[in-house]
């Protein structure tokens, strides 16, 4: 059915949002309570944004923090590791080291043999170069050191004829024994099968049967023991051998020393003119010794020969070492610390003296000994001034002071003149005339003499001069004892 009046259709249509042009499509502002509701939720949601993102910042660093510290602690450890502190960098840099603890030196047991006689008296030379523990032993000494003690003893001793340091020592009952000994020893630390060998034996109540078949079986364990550990045993060389052996040999052990001196110790290297039967160089710094010779007094030899005594008491009043201008054995062995060696002799070389206080004098008969004297003064660095050497008669030679001393060797066994039966009376006659105040220190094997010079000594001293029983005897000439006797 259809109505003829207008009508109208009911349409609903979804408005479109048009936006403000004020507002520049922001949403539209509330007002009322609405609008606080909504701002005081977007204030709590900002509130929790930035109360997270905080904690995700502390959070990340912390994390670096942690991976930083993480890092600088080997660094930290190293520096701790290093014992040093840095400063400030306005101050010097201080670098702090603990205190560590020094290297333990090696010791050795060390033996010094020297002429028979002198034992006592070397003790007290080697207490007096430091070696507290040194002790008398038969015709020699011993006592404890290291290396560099060995060195000093070589360098300084004046009455020693060696320093051997021990390596090895066991009972022994046959050859055998002494052959597995040396191959036990460990001797390629001091020298090897490129360097030449020498071997020496002695003994005191060994009940061996042949020190030379003894002395070969210690050879052979050296031997073998190199060619074991190095492929080939080492030359031997008799003469001048790069290192030396000693094999020692009592009643029922053996002791193997090396030898660190090379040519014995009383070779100074001076003397090449020995005159007539001469004093060995230690054996006359001995002399010395024995006698008290005071370094600053007046010294006197009559019958003084190739200057032997003399030259040994111008080294001591100068403290010139025994073994400053000679090579040593221990040079040539494979520990050998060739710049430690020449800072010893440096040290030692800066103490010597350069001019004499006292008169040293030396007569002599005969005009070739004055001559040898000379040049033996000369090749022991010492200037004409040092000693005084002239041709002269011990009968009527004066002092050169009015007190001091006189150690002489003068001629006995085989240099005695046969021709002139009054030299001992005719000399003390000069003595005991023109000596007052004097000590007078004669070294003879004539155990006689004292009598023959009508002298009584104050002491006597047993002496070896090689195979020589000797006494060394010591006279104090007393002031004004002897003026009124004329004969």
């Amino acid at each position: 059915m259809t109505d003829n009046k207008s009508g109208k259709t009911l349409t609903l249509k979804k408005k479109v949002a048009t936006p403000d042009a004020n507002n520049d499509g922001e949403r539209r502002k509330r007002a009322g309570g609405r609008a606080r509701q909504v701002a005081q939720l977007e204030r709590e949601r900002g509130k929790v944004s930035a109360a997270r993102a905080v904690t995700q910042e502390k959070s990340g660093l912390e994390a670096s923090e942690q991976v930083r510290r993480q890092d600088a602690e080997p660094r930290q450890r190293r520096r701790r590791e290093s014992d040093t502190v840095r400063q400030e960098p306005d101050t010097p840099r201080i670098a702090v080291r603990q205190p560590r603890r020094p290297a333990q030196a090696e010791i050795f047991p060390v033996f010094t043999p020297c002429p028979q006689g002198l034992e006592e008296a070397l003790v007290a030379e080697m207490q007096a170069l430091g070696f507290a523990d040194a002790e008398p032993a038969r015709a020699g000494c011993r006592f404890h050191t290291d290396w560099t003690g060995i060195l000093r003893a070589n360098l300084y001793s004046r009455l020693a004829t060696r320093v051997l340091v021990q390596v090895a020592h066991a009972p022994v009952r046959h050859e055998d024994d002494i052959l597995e000994l040396a191959r036990q020893t460990p001797w390629e630390r001091w020298f090897g099968a490129e360097q030449t060998l020498r071997v020496d034996t002695s003994a005191i109540r060994s009940p061996m049967q042949s020190l030379q078949y003894c002395n070969l079986r210690a050879k052979d364990g050296i031997c073998d023991r190199l060619r074991e550990r190095e492929g080939e045993r080492p030359d031997i060389d008799t003469v001048r051998p790069d290192a030396r052996v000693h094999l020692f040999l009592s009643e029922d052990s053996a002791t193997l020393y090396l030898d660190t001196s090379g040519e014995s110790l009383f070779k100074r290297g001076w003397r090449l003119d020995k005159g007539e039967a001469p004093l060995r160089e230690n054996l006359a710094a001995g002399l010395l010794a024995l006698s008290d010779w005071d370094p600053s007094q007046a010294l006197l030899d009559p019958f003084c020969g190739g200057g032997t005594i003399l030259i040994e008491a111008a080294w001591i009043a100068l403290g010139v070492p025994a073994g400053i201008w000679r090579p040593f054995g221990f040079e040539r062995l494979r520990n050998h610390d060739a710049r430690h060696w020449r800072n010893i002799k440096d040290e030692a070389r800066s103490h010597i003296a350069t001019r004499l206080d006292s008169p040293l004098v030396g007569y002599d008969l005969n005009p070739e000994a004055i001559e040898a004297a000379k040049a033996n003064m000369e090749r022991a660095w010492l200037t004409p001034d040092s000693i005084r050497f002239e041709v002269g008669n011990a009968r009527s030679v004066q002092p050169p002071a009015s007190s001091g001393w006189l150690v002489t060797n003068p001629p006995y066994g085989e240099r005695m003149p046969d021709d002139d039966p009054e030299l001992w009376s005719a000399w003390a006659q000069n003595l005991k005339q023109h000596y007052s105040g004097w000590q007078v220190g004669v070294i003879t094997s004539d155990h006689d003499l004292p009598r023959q010079m009508r002298l009584k000594p104050r002491r006597r001293h047993p002496l070896y001069n090689g195979a020589l029983d000797c006494r060394l005897f010591i006279f104090e000439m007393v002031q004004d004892s002897y003026r009124k006797e004329k004969k």
